[in-house]
This record gives structure tokens, sequence and C-alpha cells, in this order.
């Protein structure tokens, strides 16, 4: 589990990040990114909706997604909020298919937006 500094947990933290973060898209998953103007924790979120599949199927989803991200938070850069949102084909991926994917979403876009 992520410590709960590192975790968004508020409706309108979600909504604020959706809303005003840049997206990118990958085969399985829809990452939301925000930079914020605090630089001292990066907080992230996770959506799996129904269409996922059903509770065993998207809490090994969400299960897998937050260990990525416990580990992604070791390398990424601080003041970042990340929502990443599960598409229904997600239930298929394995654990592999997903960490390249938030890795390559969330390290590639965090370093794009830093040196711009």
């Amino acid at each position: 589990m992520l410590d709960r500094p590192h975790r968004l947990r508020t409706s309108a933290d979600f909504s604020k990040v959706s809303r005003r973060g840049r997206r990118r898209g990958t085969r399985h998953l829809l990452v939301h990114l925000l930079a914020t103007d605090d630089d001292t924790t990066t907080r992230i979120g996770f959506v799996t909706s129904r269409a996922v599949g059903n509770a065993v199927q998207r809490n090994l989803v969400k299960r897998r997604l937050r260990e990525i991200a416990h580990e992604l938070l070791e390398t990424a850069p601080r003041g970042w909020l990340i929502v990443v949102r599960a598409k229904p084909n997600a239930a298929r991926a394995t654990y592999g298919e997903l960490c390249h994917e938030v890795r390559d979403a969330v390290l590639g876009r965090t370093e794009t937006k830093r040196a711009s």
C-alpha cells in the first residue's frame, strides 16, 4: 500500500487532475499528470471502473498498479499529481505490460514537462 502522503484521496483532487492535467493514453491505461508548485511529494490515485471487470479483476488491477506506483515513487520527480485510470482491457494485461506502460507514461511525460 502507498503511504498516506503519496495518495490522492479526495474526489476534488481526482477531478482537478483529470480536468487540468495532461493526458497520456496507452493500450491499457489512461494517465493524467498535473505539475504542482509543491516539490515535496508526488501523489498518485487510481480509477478502475466496473468496465474493467468483476470485483476480483478490478482489485487485481488495483493491487498491481499500487505496487508499480510504490516502485515508481522512488525514481519519479517530486511535485506531481497523477491519476491512473484503467481501461476495460487492463484486466487482461500482465504485470510487466502495466509496469512498462505506467513508467513510460509517467516518467516520459514528467521529464518532458520539467525540461520545457
